[in-house]
């Protein structure tokens, strides 16, 4: 190598530098300079006398401005190239070519070329033979031999879109070297760790060579992406960079299936930090466009990020069977399921508590999955558009829960046959202990999740088996019965999870496994939501072919070459190999992205300590010529020369400047009061506003208005008895009770809403159904009174007509499966100490919401039922035939039998009932005191 870091093009033009005593010379004298003259003849023959001045030389600094200007001329001339290459080889052994054909190589892939090009010429010129072997292909032949065939071999090797395999490219150089010292070993590196420990420079030291040479290019240009998460509001990028020695600030621009830029970001590394993470914004609709992330001005493999459906943000509907209590958010049915889906989709909950109404529209945002959490029955209207839906690629996901297991066995959105009820899994009354999750099949989605070994099950609804019953069900009990079955449905699914969303019947909502599965649902579904028709059904398939290649500069190109079928490995991300190029597998209806680098990677420079590595540049990196800086700087300082005799002969003297006065316009504003407008209100009241801030303002018991005036006056009367006997017994005073048009009147302003049920009143609209449907979804509760005296709610037995027209209403309602008021219910003690709920009659139980599980074993201590109050009272006593007075406050309706005390348990019913809608919560914390002290001791 020279002694200088720089070389002489054409050395002979130095010789010039000897004139440059002889230029300081010519340049040392300057002659006189112009003057000039007022012409008046007077003036002149004045000016003659005087006697002229010829200065004797320059200024020195001038002189020295021309002696540097004539010798930056000579050195532009002779071409200095800085860093020459050399062409020296160490004689002994052939010449060896290690190689990295990686994709960091892929920039400056044609300077490798020559850089290998030029040792190969230098080897030639000294017949040695020359050994070449790469390290990112499959097989190598690194035999020494001619210097014509390494150029063949090298003429016919590209860059691959792969992390270099350098043992294997080194076991290949050793068994071909067969104990051969290498003269020179030349090592063209793309400059980075292929892995945590890579040791590749001290391996090929091993080989002993004379000279061991690792040639890399510009580390600053290696960048790669390792990951890209679609999160709740942007889309977040990891990247690496190799050279981390300064900060730095890298362009991302994300790219849709087309090939158009739809969106940018940048990411900012810090001096020393060699991995970043940043972030492109974008709404959620854009960013499920996103086909692949890129480095501006990259052109590597590494550097480009391919997407596909897994990366695509889910967008997820939320639906409850009961309201959500915010002080009690663990108690709601979509707690843990919000958290579990939070991090992964966009979850949005109905902005109307009416589903017949809310569902439409939450089809119309192109969900991907609707989750429904412990509903039984849906809106007749909204079966039709939901199974369209399904139909078209959507994945309907289902928990069960009371509601579900009193639901008909004959719903045609349950994947499954139901029985009846719910099976108890440890209870006294049962055989059976508690079940834990048995292994999950092979065939399903959750296929490599691990068992949980915590998680038990204490209650779930059963399936009624079938044949096909094995094949449909994606999770099981350890005692086989399912957990989680599935029907297809054209292009969708139908998924039922046979325990409640929160943990009541099961441990496994609140474990990890939870999260597990929901993600591996959310993967399948379909990504971006469900267009009006079915695009196929893109379930994943045992191997996916290869359908897209990335080459090693980031294009996608659609030959596949050798690239085998890509088979996954459940829980394991698959890597790419020589077999499995990164790229897109699959088909057009639905493909999985493989990247070069995996999510943990990190890019490190390579490791050459320990080792006596001389490091070069490529060839034309390093070496440049000056010769342009030079003739550059030559033509500025004759610039500045030109400049500075100009000056020193008055050039600029004559110009004088422009003295102009500028003219400044002054703006008079006015000092007078400005008028100030008074203060404007926008008149925003409504009709009936009033009424809805009375109905806001006081408690009113409602009623609904059936259109028979009989029913309704002693609907109306009753009530008004109630609200007496409340105002005069109680520190509630109700307002006169109002009457309701189930159609058009807001229900959300009363607790309660008296429904006398009458056969020969018009059956109530669907619309009305479902908003009363909403109504007790929210937390109010409707009282259902056939007064008949009823004793039964089944089809069994002889059922009045207004029974019947119970079954009928009660049919499109979504209801929990319901029992008498048992005798420890805080219903029994929330005012009045009562044992039954009389009303004008007294035959008929009061029905309720039954015990989460359906228990009937109760015990001294028994704690009644769980927080909340029931959505739906039932009975056929005729409570506002008891409670109606007229104007003077006497009873209308006489009680059967006849007998006051009867009406006087009537009104304690009554108000034991409206304490329990206002109170429900309070008042069973009351009867758990004796519990809490217990436990506390006290």
């Amino acid at each position: 190598m020279n002694a200088l870091p720089f070389a002489f093009a054409y050395p002979a033009i130095l010789g010039a530098l000897i004139a440059l005593p002889v230029i300081w010379w010519l340049l040392r004298l300057m002659p006189p300079r112009p003057k000039s003259e007022i012409f008046p003849p007077l003036k002149i023959l004045a000016s003659v006398l005087k006697r002229e001045e010829t200065p004797a030389q320059s200024p020195w600094w001038l002189t020295l401005l021309r002696m540097l200007l004539a010798a930056t001329i000579i050195f532009a001339i002779a071409d200095p190239v800085f860093n020459p290459r050399t062409s020296s080889l160490a004689s002994g052994g052939p010449l060896v070519l290690f190689v990295d054909n990686s994709w960091a190589a892929a920039p400056d892939w044609e300077r490798r070329i020559q850089t290998a090009d030029a040792l190969i010429d230098d080897a030639e010129s000294a017949g040695m033979p020359v050994s070449i072997a790469f390290t990112a292909e499959p097989t190598n032949d690194a035999v020494p031999g001619t210097a014509a065939a390494a150029r063949d071999k090298l003429r016919a090797v590209e860059p691959r879109p792969l992390v270099p395999d350098r043992e294997r490219a080194f076991q290949a150089l050793r068994s071909a070297l067969n104990g051969i010292k290498p003269g020179t070993l030349a090592f063209l590196t793309d400059g980075a760790a292929a892995k945590a420990d890579d040791a590749t420079v001290r391996r090929l030291a091993e080989l002993q060579p004379a000279d061991l040479r690792v040639i890399e290019g510009d580390a600053a240009r290696t960048i790669a992406i390792t990951a890209a998460n679609n999160a709740a509001d942007a889309m977040t990028v990891k990247v690496t960079r190799l050279n981390a020695s300064h900060a730095a600030s890298v362009a991302l621009n994300a790219v849709d299936s087309q090939g158009r830029s739809i969106a940018n970001g940048r990411v900012d590394f810090r001096p020393g930090q060699s991995v970043a993470t940043s972030s492109i914004a974008a709404p959620f609709e854009m960013r499920n466009d996103f086909a692949r992330i890129s480095v501006d001005n990259g052109a590597t493999s590494g550097a480009v990020h391919l997407l596909d459906d897994a990366f695509k943000r889910r967008r997820v509907v939320l639906l409850s069977g009961a309201g959500g209590d915010e002080f009690q958010p663990l108690l709601s049915p979509l707690y843990y399921i919000q958290r579990a889906l939070q991090p992964y989709a966009d979850l949005i909950l109905p902005g109307d508590s009416d589903l017949s109404v809310a569902i439409p529209k939450l089809l119309a945002s192109n969900p991907s999955i609707i989750i429904m959490a412990d509903i039984g029955r849906l809106p007749e209207d909204t079966y039709e558009p939901l199974t369209r839906w399904i139909s078209n690629g959507g994945m309907l996901l289902r928990f069960a829960g009371p509601r579900m297991a009193a639901a008909p066995a004959d719903d045609p959105l349950i994947p499954v046959i139901l029985r009846q009820g719910e099976r108890a899994l440890g209870g006294t009354l049962s055989w059976s202990e508690p079940q834990s999750l048995a292994e999950f099949p092979n065939f399903g989605p959750f296929s490599g999740i691990a068992r949980p070994a915590d998680v038990v099950v204490k209650r779930q609804v059963l399936a009624e088996p079938t044949p096909d019953l094995a094949e449909r069900t994606w999770a099981s009990l350890a005692d086989g019965t399912p957990l989680v079955t599935m029907k297809p449905l054209s292009s969708g699914q139908i998924v039922l999870f046979h325990v409640t969303a929160e943990a009541t019947w099961s441990d496994l909502p609140i474990s990890g496994t939870f999260v597990d599965m929901l993600r591996h649902l959310l993967q399948i579904s379909r990504s971006g939501g469900v267009t009006s028709e079915a695009r196929g059904n893109a379930r994943v398939a045992e191997t996916l072919p290869p359908f897209r290649m990335l080459t090693a500069k980031g294009t996608l190109v659609s030959e596949t070459g050798s690239a085998r079928p890509l088979t996954p490995k459940a829980g394991t991300a698959p890597t790419a190999n020589f077999d499995n190029p990164p790229g897109l597998y699959g088909s057009e209806d639905g493909f999985t992205s493989l990247n070069v680098l995996p999510e943990e990677a990190e890019l490190k420079p390579l490791d050459t300590a320990g080792t006596t590595a001389a490091r070069e540049g490529l060839i034309g990196g390093e070496s440049w010529s000056a010769k342009p800086a030079l003739f550059l700087a030559a033509f500025l300082l004759l610039l500045a020369d030109s400049l500075i005799v100009l000056f020193m002969n008055g050039a600029f003297s004559r110009l004088r400047p422009a003295v102009r006065t500028m003219s400044v316009i002054a703006i008079a504003l006015g000092a007078g009061f400005l008028l100030q407008p008074g203060t404007l209100h926008a008149n925003d009241s409504q009709p009936g506003d009033d009424l809805i801030l009375q109905r806001l303002d006081n408690t009113h018991l409602a009623y609904v208005v059936t259109g028979e005036q009989e029913v309704d006056n002693i609907s109306e009367r009753g009530l008004e008895g109630l609200t007496q006997f409340l105002t005069f017994r109680t520190t509630l005073e109700p307002a006169p009770p109002v009457g309701i048009d189930l159609t058009k009147d807001e229900l959300a302003f009363y607790p309660i809403i008296y429904w006398p049920v009458s056969a020969t009143a018009p059956m109530p609209s669907s619309a009305a159904i479902s908003r009363i449907d909403a109504y007790m979804r929210n937390g109010g509760t409707v009282l259902f009174d056939t007064r008949d005296q009823i004793s039964a709610l089944d089809n069994g037995g002889n059922v009045s007509a207004n029974g019947q027209r119970l079954q009928a209403i009660l049919a499109n309602l979504d209801i929990p499966p319901l029992e008498p008021v048992p005798s420890d219910h805080v219903l029994t003690k929330s005012f009045y100490l009562l044992s039954s709920f009389p009303g004008r009659y007294a035959g008929s139980p009061l029905w309720i919401e039954a015990r989460q599980g359906g228990g009937r074993e109760t015990t001294e201590k028994s704690a009644a039922t769980a927080d909340g109050v029931s959505p739906i009272l039932i009975t056929g006593n005729d409570f506002a035939g008891a409670w109606a007075v007229d104007d003077n406050g006497v009873p209308m309706l006489p009680t059967v039998p006849s007998d006051e005390g009867q009406r006087e348990y009537a009104y304690r019913s009554g108000v034991n009932i409206m304490m329990y809608m206002l109170t429900g919560n309070y008042k069973t914390d009351q009867v758990h005191v004796p519990d809490l002290l217990e436990r506390l001791g006290q």
